[in-house]
């Protein structure tokens, strides 16, 4: 029998498990705030859904009434996404000039490979240490359930990561699991976005004629925390799309010449796989809201005349393991409310107050639970982030 070769440890302040653009939000502003941060990402790509899964819109910051909600991190990312390719926003000079109701939402569609380089580029600047390639295999945790180190696998091997304070970005609360904490797990539907070849598309719409392409989803029972269920998932919805192109081809409306598939998602389109059980957990009817610990809102992307959200701090904090915020769709939430946290503005947005949380237990010396609300609010508002409803002319209902 070989002998077992010796685990090596690297240390870092922060380590973050996950670079969708949660993970990336709070990398960045760990980083930021002066500690020294690991980024953890299964694939070589960050941004996960958006990016590697090909969900290439960025919805909006606004109410859908011309007043912006979401602030910080989320806005800078959104310029991001479009700073090495097109966009679809209607007005470029959100917050400066009188907002139009042609002048639609504060949103856009991105090209995916132009939103990573502007990732990578911002990750760069920042100092973050990125671990691409690189799978969460398990958590280390102390006796009084604080995580304090991660272990991964690569090329390299097995690498036992030590941290000081951690983010759980993993978009299925991966992290938290694995260190025996208790999640609720969601249900998804089959669809599929894609990119495909079409010469029939409009030239002058977004992407030319490589449009993305939105299957109506299809109902499915299917929670995504198992290795045979993610199978399964993944082969039903390339199915959907072998099914589109033969009636389309049957018909003689295409052909394989002027109409195919260009690029697949590289990964499973799951909305919701499983969010943690936290010290407060965001639910149905709540819009409109105050919550005394919100660190920032979102937007309601399903309906423009819907209300915006506050997102409270304790729905990011584990209520078992300690020293780990979670950020982004695996946030303690439910119902109508998940549609909420499961998008790109709101998980830029808890991105970076788990950023922030984390880099103040660096400073201080203490987990993450015991960051005061207080002080992570401080330093959201000094980053440019608004808190309240109220901070943006907006009543609560």
């Amino acid at each position: 029998m070989k002998k077992p070769k010796e685990i090596p440890t690297v240390s870092y302040d922060v380590i973050v498990a996950g670079a969708g653009v949660a993970g990336v939000a709070a990398a960045l502003a760990a980083a930021e705030e002066g500690a020294k941060v690991a980024l953890i990402e299964k694939t070589i790509f960050p941004g996960g859904l958006a990016t590697t899964g090909l969900v290439f819109f960025y919805l909006q910051l606004c109410d859908g009434k011309g007043t912006q909600v979401s602030y910080g991190l989320v806005e800078k990312l959104l310029k991001a996404s479009i700073k090495y390719g097109p966009d679809s926003l209607k007005k470029k000079d959100w917050g400066k000039t009188p907002w139009k109701p042609e002048d639609g939402c504060y949103c856009t569609e991105f090209a995916p490979g132009a939103f990573i380089l502007a990732m990578d580029e911002l990750l760069e600047q920042a100092g973050v240490d990125f671990w691409l390639d690189t799978l969460l295999v398990d958590a280390e945790t102390d006796e009084n359930e604080a995580i304090h180190a991660v272990y991964v696998e690569n090329k390299s091997g097995r690498i036992r990561l030590e941290g000081k304070a951690f983010v759980d970005a993993t978009g299925d609360s991966d992290l938290v699991r694995r260190a025996g904490g208790e999640t609720t797990d969601g249900m998804n539907y089959t669809c599929m976005w894609a990119v495909h070849h079409d010469l029939d598309a409009d030239p002058k719409e977004f992407g030319r004629h490589f449009p993305l392409y939105y299957f109506p989803e299809k109902e499915c029972n299917t929670h995504g925390v198992s290795g045979r269920e993610v199978t399964g998932f993944v082969l039903r919805s390339r199915a959907l799309l072998r099914h589109h192109y033969d009636e389309k081809y049957a018909s003689g409306a295409a052909d394989r010449t002027t109409l195919y598939p260009l690029i697949l998602p590289a990964m499973p389109q799951y909305r919701k796989i499983s969010c943690i059980v936290g010290k407060y957990r965001l639910h149905d009817g709540q819009a409109m809201t105050r919550f005394d610990d919100s660190i920032g809102m979102a937007g309601d992307w399903r309906n423009t005349a819907n209300d915006p959200w506050e997102i409270p701090y304790s729905t990011m904090i584990p209520e078992k393991i300690r020293n780990v915020a979670a950020a982004g769709r695996n946030t303690s939430s439910e119902g109508e409310a998940w549609e909420i946290t499961r998008v790109i503005p709101c998980a830029v947005v808890t991105g970076e107050a788990a950023g922030v949380a984390a880099a103040l237990a660096v400073k201080n010396g203490v987990t993450v639970d015991e960051v005061p609300y207080d002080a992570v609010a401080r330093c959201l508002v000094r980053r440019g982030v608004k808190l309240h409803l109220s901070d943006v002319g907006l009543k609560y209902k």
